[in-house]
């Protein structure tokens, strides 16, 4: 099972619509942490979940939202009103709180994946304005029966071995 996930994509319309096609046929689901800048009603996000960034004006996205990806449980803010540049811990209680599985988060434009008390917390990076990595990036998750690959790829598809990460199902 595989999900694409993305965030802070600041306006950039066509490189959205690139990166939903380029995988459109090889993953299940498709989560955006905020900060599109776009309208729900874009017609990229058909089939994708998206919440609300601080950058975003459409008040028609939700603030946060929990996802059942096949037998993933995934919890998505954006993370700017969970103090996400300050702590962790607010995402480990959400995480709790809605029973989620994995944490996609955005706002810090950081790409970073860690495994915090049995829970996975993905922030996929900046597509647009990244910082603390040269490039822009997003986050191509799979799944098995005993891991979590968490694969960071830059903006042509690649896989950006030195953030990529793994982690076992078992905490």
């Amino acid at each position: 099972m595989k999900v694409l996930i993305m965030s802070d994509s600041h306006g950039w319309t066509e490189k959205v619509a690139e990166v939903i096609d380029r995988h459109k046929d090889e993953v299940e689901g498709f989560i955006h942490c905020g900060d599109s800048e776009l309208e729900a009603s874009a017609s990229m996000f058909e089939k994708v979940s998206v919440v609300r960034g601080n950058c975003d004006m459409d008040s028609q996205l939700p603030e946060e939202r929990t996802e059942d990806i096949n037998d993933l449980r995934f919890f998505v803010a954006h993370g700017h009103l969970l103090n996400v540049k300050s702590t962790e811990m607010n995402l480990i209680y959400k995480a709790q709180e809605t029973e989620s599985d994995v944490v996609c988060f955005g706002h810090t434009h950081m790409p970073t994946a860690i495994q915090e008390k049995g829970t996975i917390l993905i922030n996929p990076g900046s597509m647009r304005l990244p910082r603390q990595y040269p490039e822009g990036t997003y986050v191509i998750l799979e799944k098995n029966e005993e891991s979590v690959h968490v694969s960071f790829r830059d903006m042509k598809g690649r896989e950006r071995a030195d953030l990529t990460k793994t982690f076992s199902l078992n905490g």
